[in-house]
């Protein structure tokens, strides 16, 4: 009985460890994110999209965030986890001047996020190494 109560102790304290040692979807955003490729673009415009997808990029530093796109200036702001659920992930960017606007992503791996843009397409993110 005493060795049972010591296991079953010891095997909680374990779990307790192991769950406070997973990351949050907003943890795992964390970083600089480039583009690498996209999903599902037409085959006519795939050339052009892809040269457009590779001078995105975003980061998440903290609650702030920063967008880059091509020929843009990159806009910055705050962000906000409103979903998450498995490897997806509902973000809520609120820019200064009061606007909102919402964006799916989904973790392929901790350095892997597509980025769901609509009609069955998504950029395909890498995490910037540290």
């Amino acid at each position: 009985m005493q060795n049972r109560i010591k296991t079953a102790l010891a095997l909680a304290m374990a779990l307790t460890a192991v769950a406070g040692c997973s990351k949050t979807p907003r943890d795992r955003l964390q970083g600089r994110w480039y583009g690498e490729s996209i999903d599902n673009a037409p085959v006519e415009q795939l050339t052009k999209a892809t040269g457009w997808v590779k001078g995105t990029a975003i980061e998440f530093n903290g609650s702030k965030v920063t967008v880059t796109v091509p020929a843009e200036t990159p806009r910055s702001g705050t962000f906000k986890v409103t979903k998450a659920e498995g490897d997806q992930v509902t973000v809520a960017f609120l820019r200064p001047e009061g606007g909102l606007d919402q964006a799916e992503f989904r973790f392929a791996t901790d350095h892997s996020l597509r980025w769901e843009i609509g009609d069955g397409r998504a950029i395909v993110m890498a995490k910037a190494k540290n």
